[in-house]
């Protein structure tokens, strides 16, 4: 039945323009500012039905969402955070672990009078939405986690030797100068080097999340995100001792972290569906949205 679901609804979302812009939420969508402990969080929500948080990472903001919450609000409520001190939200010096990050995400369901949600993360965003569900677990239906590891859960000591993700340990008053200025120089290396084909993350998508990740403070928290990873590595190792329950899709592109995605999820959870992406490196939903946004979708409607 999944499978069926996957093929019907990537016929419909093959239907999807091309973005030659930055796409941006329907009008139906709205945008607040949420006080958390210690971070205000910018959050667009919009859409009816149960709930769906969508949780970017790094090199995006919420904002890279917009086709698959358009997709799901005719049926959902969808949730868009932009994670703390990324986009839109607030720059406050700590709180960057992702166990912390998962409390910002609670606070902004409990402020919206959400209670159970569906929770799905890319890249850092899978690190805070794999805490979230170990936190949160009887507030957790489902949970989806897109092409990156989880600090901590195995086999993640090989993953992180890999000279590809030097990034983990950048960071710093020097690193900070290195880039200050440059900011579209170093996240071009990331959509480059991650990417199955470079050139499907466009030029409006690159400006765009430049200009944002160019705002004051904007990379010295990016690096906090980075550099909260030893620490998100001993909270994980405690809490995949119990595994999670809910039903979980772990999603790889097939040029990136392919079937690895499932194979970390099984390591920290019991009902884990795996989903390799054709076609497509890290940055999913730039490269292949119609198949992402079908999986997704799919995954979130069946039983």
């Amino acid at each position: 039945m999944f499978r069926f679901l996957i093929g019907a609804l990537g016929a419909l979302a093959l239907a999807l323009p091309a973005a030659a812009q930055v796409q941006r939420f329907p009008t139906s969508f709205r945008t607040q500012e949420v006080q958390t402990d210690g971070a205000t969080i910018h959050v667009r929500v919009g859409g009816r039905g149960s709930a769906v948080v969508l949780l970017h990472g790094f090199g995006d903001v919420g904002d890279m969402w917009v086709p698959l919450a358009a997709d799901l609000a005719r049926d959902h409520v969808v949730v868009v955070p932009d994670l703390r001190g990324m986009g839109l939200s607030s720059h406050p010096d700590g709180g960057y672990d992702k166990r912390t990050q998962a409390a910002d995400i609670r606070s902004v369901l409990t402020h919206l009078g959400l209670d159970r949600a569906a929770i799905v993360g890319h890249d850092i965003g899978t690190m805070v939405a794999y805490a979230y569900a170990a936190r949160y677990r009887d507030q957790t239906e489902k949970l989806v986690v897109m092409d990156a590891p989880v600090p901590g859960i195995p086999p993640w000591d090989e993953i992180v030797r890999s000279p590809l993700l030097w990034q983990f340990d950048f960071g710093g008053q020097d690193m900070e100068r290195l880039v200050s200025g440059r900011e579209r120089i170093y996240l071009d290396r990331f959509w480059n080097e991650f990417a199955g084909d470079p050139s499907k993350i466009d030029e409006a998508t690159r400006e765009h999340y430049a200009k944002l990740y160019a705002l004051p403070g904007a990379m010295h928290s990016a690096f906090a995100q980075f550099r909260s990873i030893r620490q998100d590595a001993q909270d994980n190792m405690v809490s995949m001792a119990t595994k999670l329950t809910m039903p979980v899709l772990a999603v790889g592109g097939e040029k990136s972290f392919g079937c690895t995605e499932a194979i970390v999820m099984r390591n920290a959870a019991v009902n884990v569906t795996e989903l390799v992406i054709p076609n497509s490196g890290h940055w999913l939903m730039e490269e292949e949205p119609a198949a992402t946004i079908a999986a997704i979708r799919a995954f979130l409607t069946s039983k």
